[in-house]
């Protein structure tokens, strides 16, 4: 072997241990890029003895009505890793409460995984509202932000991906779940076993949405449909005693939830679909220019198929035949339930950065009649839909706080302990702004107006009226500083009228976050 050729293979002896080393230190580990944090909160109020609208609402969950609460919460995050064909994921979120719902929440514990754009989710863990803003809109009609995670196994599509073939015109996205409410305990300590309660329910969700255009043009339209359902377990009614009713689970009953069908266990001759169904249809169009983006977006929330469709079977015969379908006659329904939104974004004036309008009308639910047909009568009505109620199950809510639009009343402000929502005809208007005062101070700007008629079945007497406002601040310290990685969060809310009462109310909220 010559000099230079035994030079060489030393050479190449040295190197490629070392770039197996390096290719095996740059393989991800499962305890790489782990997130890790603590936050402290502190609120006090005054006034009728609940804490303002906008200091409890669109928190996930993680709040409370009572005068005065606090918490201390820890967290440990790992995102599953952007960029490669797959990746692992996890998450704890644990909370030691006081005057709460319970006094040690868990908020969040889940393990994912993604295999290039779709993403299996086990357990809980809190999802974003689709199609709006996080910071400002008053909330999401059906998948909202206003309730604890629901423990679930989630497939989902996160992110859009473009249809092959489309160029790009036309993406998708969407996600479906199955899963389980935790709060068993707190129906039975709220109730005192006194109203209606379930246990064990079961929770289904799914939601797809199509993204026409954005491509190269600054116009881009996206719709989609949110569907959700609860099933399953066992209900105890004490209308006329102690009932209890089994309702449909297994695999027959994930089916009716997934496409809506079978029926409820105590009806006979007028049946509905199987469990709880409930959804929205949701439209938004988006505009992107140099110095500004606009979106106009609407969310027509529905309790069954009536007014998802706004139509209504109507073509019975008479007679013995008159429960036989007989002719092609439809009952039609209107357009007047809808949430009604406005979007601006400004790119150059950090001071004033998005700005959020809302209308929200929900007084009309199919109408204010309903009527079934009968061997005397074969017309029928369907109204009276009774938004995020249900006569057999405790209604869109997961331990006191409806799991859509915190404007609906929430069962955990009842005080006779019935889970049930009060008031859930009104029409409200919402306003947000938010924007940085300098580089490390944020504020965010909510205020909404609403007007509620109670329910059809039990209406105000008056309607009640209520204001709700709240400013929050917060101050980010900068990395080079001591105190870098904390942050200091203030806010200051106010809920004035009739529907949820006159209080005032302060917050505190301390964070630190590292990796």
């Amino acid at each position: 072997m010559t000099k230079n050729i035994r030079n060489k293979f030393v050479v190449i002896a040295a190197v490629i241990p070392q770039t197996a080393m390096t290719q095996e230190c740059d393989k991800p580990s499962l305890t790489d890029s782990i997130e890790y944090g603590v936050e402290m909160q502190a609120t006090a109020s005054a006034g009728d003895g609940h804490t303002p609208l906008w200091l409890n609402a669109n928190k996930y969950g993680l709040s409370s009505l009572e005068r005065s609460n606090s918490y201390l919460r820890a967290t440990l995050h790992r995102p599953t890793a952007a960029g490669s064909r797959w990746g692992v994921g996890y998450g704890i979120d644990i909370a030691a409460a006081y005057n709460f719902t319970s006094t040690v929440i868990v908020q969040q514990a889940y393990i994912e995984g993604r295999w290039l754009r779709g993403v299996l989710t086990i357990g809980s863990k809190q999802q974003p509202m689709e199609l709006k803003n996080q910071e400002l809109s008053s909330g999401s009609q059906t998948l909202g932000i206003n309730a604890r995670p629901v423990t679930q196994v989630r497939i989902a599509l996160p992110e859009y991906w473009n249809i092959p073939g489309t160029r790009g015109w036309l993406a998708l996205k969407g996600h479906i779940a199955y899963g389980m409410t935790t709060d068993d305990n707190w129906q039975k300590d709220f109730t005192k076993k006194q109203s209606r309660y379930t246990q064990n329910a079961l929770y289904h969700s799914k939601a797809g949405y199509l993204r026409i255009g954005g491509r190269s043009l600054p116009v881009s339209l996206e719709a989609g449909l949110e569907m959700a359902a609860l099933f399953g377990g066992t209900t105890y009614k004490m209308d006329n005693g102690v009932e209890r009713i089994d309702n449909q689970g297994g695999l027959k009953g994930m089916w009716d939830a997934l496409i809506p069908g079978g029926s409820e266990p105590i009806e006979d001759v007028y049946q509905n679909v199987g469990g709880d169904q409930l959804g929205s249809w949701v439209l938004r169009l988006n505009y992107d220019a140099p110095a500004w983006q606009a979106a106009v977006y609407w969310d027509h929330f529905f309790e069954d198929h009536s007014a998802m469709f706004h139509l209504d079977y109507d073509g019975y015969g008479t007679g013995e035949e008159w429960n036989v379908k007989k002719d092609n006659r439809y009952f039609m329904y209107g357009f007047k339930d809808m949430l009604l939104g406005a979007e601006l974004k400004l790119k150059r004036t950090p001071w004033l950065s998005a700005i959020v309008l809302e209308y929200i009308y929900t007084k009309y639910q199919s109408g204010p009649v309903y009527h079934d047909h009968t061997p005397s009568m074969p017309d029928h009505t369907g109204g009276m839909d009774n938004y995020y109620n249900h006569h057999i199950f405790t209604g869109w809510q997961h331990w006191g706080q409806v799991m859509g639009n915190p404007l609906y009343l929430s069962p955990i402000y009842n005080t006779d302990g019935r889970i049930e929502v009060k008031n859930n005809r009104f029409t409200a208007l919402h306003a947000g702004a938010s924007g940085n005062i300098s580089g490390n101070l944020h504020y965010r700007l909510l205020g909404s107006w609403q007007k509620g008629w109670g329910t059809y079945r039990v209406p105000y007497p008056d309607p009640r009226s209520s204001m709700s406002l709240m400013l929050e601040a917060s101050y980010r310290f900068p990395q080079a500083s001591a105190l870098g990685g904390w942050s200091v969060t203030a806010a200051a809310g106010l809920d004035s009228g009739k529907l949820r009462g006159t209080s005032q109310g302060l917050q505190m909220t301390i964070r630190k976050k590292w990796r």
